[in-house]
């Protein structure tokens, strides 16, 4: 019979490999994991309580919270305060991140955690699977208040990064830099179990995912790849299969499984990109590189990108290398043709 590696054993495993581990990361990734399970319970059961539907306000992106945002987003806030392991918290669903080295919520930890509770929510209505993101950093001063070096970190500077994908079961996705693995909730027991270690992307794939309702904003190197994925080609396996779900952590999950690209390119609407990039593009370009894929903004590395504030946006095209290798030829072939979007 096989044996079962739990989330946490295999966490406590992989701090043994660092003498100097105190065990704060660790109790970090446990805090991750409670919340997940929280909300896995809410996600599960949301037809049957009083969970689904619009909340009634806007967040700082001025996108209509649903019900499961706000809650989501509070677990993950209360789990992440409670141990003491963190300095800073952002997410998506407020305009200032929360400094927890000054004020009420004073802490002495060493961690930056940035996260979208439930990404793809305007979903949840439709029994679609919707996830939770995270990017976690340590800061760069040693004590005292936050200073801008701290908040400066590029995405290379990530210490880890993961999501959770809500479907028809729960799978909780990280990397500390170290390669990739998946985690699939046994709800028997209550645990994420092992289930997808030392997960790698395809090299190339015949999947693309993209908004295509946005085609006529697309610049033209855009619209030149899309028209390349539906020419016939049998040596390349064209034309490719459209598959877009319209949650980003679905959406990138089925590529890091079978193969494939998503890309959401800059729109005349959103010229500097729509997507965020401290906790949404930042860690999914992470995971995708230790998993032998690739991010880019189709200029240049998302982990290379300097952000400048917490909702910066940017450009996103991620999945498995040769892909992504090929919208960037047709950037760079049309880069004369139009030079106000990527």
């Amino acid at each position: 019979m096989m044996s079962i590696q739990t989330l946490e054993q295999f966490i406590i495993e992989q701090q043994a490999q660092f003498p100097t581990a105190k065990g704060e990361f660790t109790r970090l990734l446990q805090a991750i994991s409670l919340a997940a399970k929280i909300v896995h319970r809410e996600v599960n059961k949301a037809g049957l309580a009083d969970i689904l539907g619009k909340h009634g306000n806007c967040n700082v992106q001025g996108e209509e919270q649903q019900k499961l945002d706000v809650f989501a987003d509070n677990h993950f806030m209360d789990a992440l305060k409670r141990g003491g392991e963190c300095c800073y918290l952002a997410s998506e669903e407020h305009e200032d991140g929360i400094d927890l080295t000054k004020g009420k919520h004073y802490r002495l930890g060493k961690y930056m955690v940035y996260f979208d509770p439930l990404d793809g929510s305007s979903n949840i209505d439709s029994n679609v699977s919707v996830g939770t993101i995270f990017s976690i950093y340590k800061r760069k001063t040693v004590e005292g208040e936050l200073d801008k070096e701290d908040f400066a970190q590029s995405g290379r500077q990530q210490v880890a990064a993961g999501y959770v994908i809500y479907g028809s079961s729960t799978v909780l996705v990280y990397t500390t830099g170290r390669g990739v693995d998946g985690f699939t909730l046994d709800p028997s027991i209550g645990e994420f179990c092992l289930s997808h270690p030392a997960l790698t992307i395809p090299k190339d794939g015949h999947v693309y995912s993209v908004n295509e309702s946005n085609y006529n904003q697309f610049s033209s190197a855009i619209k030149h790849y899309l028209q390349y994925c539906k020419e016939i080609d049998p040596t390349t396996n064209r034309p490719f299969s459209s598959r877009y779900i319209g949650s980003l952590v679905a959406d990138f999950h089925r590529n890091m499984i079978q193969g494939g690209i998503f890309l959401y390119p800059a729109t005349v609407q959103y010229p500097k990109g729509k997507l965020r990039l401290m906790y949404e593009c930042n860690p999914l370009a992470f995971i995708a590189e230790q998993a032998g894929g690739k991010a880019t903004t189709g200029r240049m590395p998302i982990l290379d990108i300097d952000p400048k504030e917490l909702h910066q946006r940017t450009p996103l095209i991620i999945g498995s290398e040769k892909m992504v290798d090929m919208v960037e030829k047709y950037i760079h072939e049309y880069a004369d043709v139009e030079t106000s979007l990527v």
